[in-house]
């Protein structure tokens, strides 16, 4: 049973990922009020009659949402029943459904409170970065955990002390892009999508004067990782180099998002390959520092 298993976490793995890029999609259109301020009903009903586009865009991305939260539920079951009693896979079932549970709260506060749309509060821009943050930590624990049902070893440090604590700093260094690229792409909304100027909003003003961290970040962050490849050996070094390689483009991404004023569409790619950046990221570290070389 744990070579299904294995298939069935880097398949979920897969539509989290999509799911997230959906979720940006549904802010980045502007239709995050597309069913209110209820949750989980839209606009006070199941199935919400003679929806408008961004109701229909919405619901398809809670209907998504709540199919994820069904297929963790189910992944987990099936580690229970398949492995033993404190196993990786277990703790990674369990975490995931922790982090499921607290994404989805995420979502609800952001319906609840009306932080969606042209809402321009400052409690917003931390709720994002906080929201990014925990989708950062659920694809790494649902990483680790189709590391694990792949018999990937446990890891250890012992004696890596310098390669663990460079890998420490990297992946605080990729959330800290990740966490002010959110911030970011929810000024570029509000300024361009929903069109709230900065001289009508202090918080559009701050978040359109502060743009140069996001990019200043990431290039040091390109640097660390430079540092990551060069440490490591074998399928490592590989893995290594698909990283940077991806990055680069990431980069490159990041540039034409900002040429093109942020069109949805490269929004949305750049958001996937953040992803996957930071998902391969978490391979790589389970890869060097497994007591085995797999």
């Amino acid at each position: 049973m744990k070579r299904p298993l294995e298939a069935a976490a880097r398949f979920l793995l897969g539509y989290t990922v999509l799911v997230i890029v959906w979720g940006a999609f549904v802010r980045a259109s502007g239709a995050g009020a597309g069913c209110g301020s209820h949750w989980p009903l839209c606009n006070g009903q199941v199935i919400p009659r003679s929806p408008g586009v961004e109701t229909l865009i919405e619901l398809s991305h809670r209907v998504s949402s709540g199919l994820l939260g069904i297929l963790v539920v189910s992944f987990l079951l099936a580690a229970f029943r398949g492995y033993p009693r404190g196993h990786a896979v277990r703790k990674g079932a369990v975490w995931t459904l922790v982090f499921i549970v607290t994404e989805s709260l995420l979502g609800a506060g952001l319906v609840k409170f009306e932080w969606v749309a042209a809402n321009d509060s400052e409690a917003r821009v931390y709720v994002m970065a906080f929201h990014l943050a925990n989708t950062f930590l659920l694809l790494a624990v649902m990483t680790l955990t189709a590391w694990f049902a792949g018999g990937g070893s446990k890891l250890r440090l012992a004696g890596r002390e310098r390669l663990g604590a460079v890998f420490a700093m990297a992946l605080l260094a990729v959330l800290a892009v990740g966490s002010t690229g959110a911030v970011t792409a929810l000024g570029d909304t509000l300024l361009l999508t929903e069109g709230v100027q900065p001289e009508d909003s202090p918080v559009v003003a701050s978040l359109v004067a502060n743009r140069f961290y996001h990019p200043t970040v990431a290039v040091v962050t390109g640097i660390l990782l430079s540092f990551v490849a060069f440490m490591t050996s074998g399928e490592s070094r590989r893995l290594g180099r698909a990283l940077l390689g991806l990055y680069g483009l990431q980069l490159a991404l990041g540039a034409v998002n900002v040429v093109l004023k942020a069109p949805v569409v490269v929004q949305l790619v750049h958001l996937a390959f953040a992803d996957m950046i930071w998902i391969l990221l978490i391979w790589l570290a389970a890869t060097s520092l497994s007591t085995r070389p797999t």
